[in-house]
């Protein structure tokens, strides 16, 4: 017997059991299905383009978990997208698959200045964490060209770097912990929320710019730099050196 969630193989479209499912979950607000909507989410810098079936767009990672296990239900593909910034074409959807944006999980969950620590969800702007730690004396040292508008999950997704990483590392080298959702719709944690944790498997390091193909982060627990007296810049060099003795002339 066919299921309600079955599709028809000629024309890709949005099972109207699933829709609603989704609709349900989210809210009216939340599941974007006319085509001028979802075209915003079809393309990122890497200029491929694509037009999803919908777009989802959770709040929490038990609504993650709960789009998940719908679209596996459904046989569905799942998307991930951050702020599309990207050149990678790793947010660009096929045509049959859903697109789940974070863009509403955006909170700074918590800032623990004597830790070095910040726990962040996913569609948090990276100059908006920035903003936030600055009254700290603390800074993310991950900066991609896009940071002023590029989100968290994006730089973690692709594991971004900029002209800091040369110093601090890319953002592998400044994530202590990460939580996700798995593709069975589990919720998983990876890493420790301590600027110390040797002991067990490193998998958040796998995860990272693995570009949403293992799992969706839906949390993560950031290592933080102190900002130094150049304001996290490199200090130009001013000392200033004797004049070498004049050459020998014979």
């Amino acid at each position: 017997m066919p299921s309600g969630y079955d599709r028809p193989t000629m024309s890709p479209t949005l099972p109207a059991q699933l829709a609603r499912d989704l609709t349900t979950l989210l809210g009216p607000d939340g599941l974007l299905t006319d085509p001028a909507e979802r075209l915003a989410y079809g393309y990122d810098n890497s200029r491929r383009q694509g037009l999803p079936l919908a777009v989802a767009l959770p709040t929490t990672a038990q609504q993650v978990q709960a789009i998940v296990r719908l679209c596996r239900a459904a046989k569905l593909p799942i998307v991930a997208r951050g702020r599309g910034t990207n050149t990678t074409g790793a947010s660009v959807p096929g045509e049959d698959a859903l697109v789940v944006s974070f863009e509403r999980m955006n909170r700074v969950l918590d800032i623990r200045p004597g830790d070095r620590v910040a726990v962040v969800e996913p569609g948090l702007l990276n100059g908006d964490l920035q903003a936030a730690l600055a009254p700290h004396g603390l800074f993310w040292p991950p900066d991609p060209t896009s940071a002023a508008y590029c989100s968290i999950g994006g730089n973690l997704a692709c594991n971004a770097g900029g002209p800091r990483a040369v110093k601090y590392g890319a953002t592998r080298d400044n994530v202590l912990a990460i939580t996700a959702v798995t593709g069975t719709g589990e919720l998983v944690r990876f890493g420790a929320p301590t600027t110390k944790g040797a002991s067990g498997y490193d998998l958040s390091r796998i995860l990272i710019g693995s570009e949403g193909t293992l799992a969706l982060i839906v949390e993560a627990t950031l290592k933080l730099t102190p900002v130094g007296a150049s304001g996290g810049r490199c200090a130009r060099c001013t000392t200033t050196w004797p004049a070498p003795p004049p050459r020998w002339r014979g």
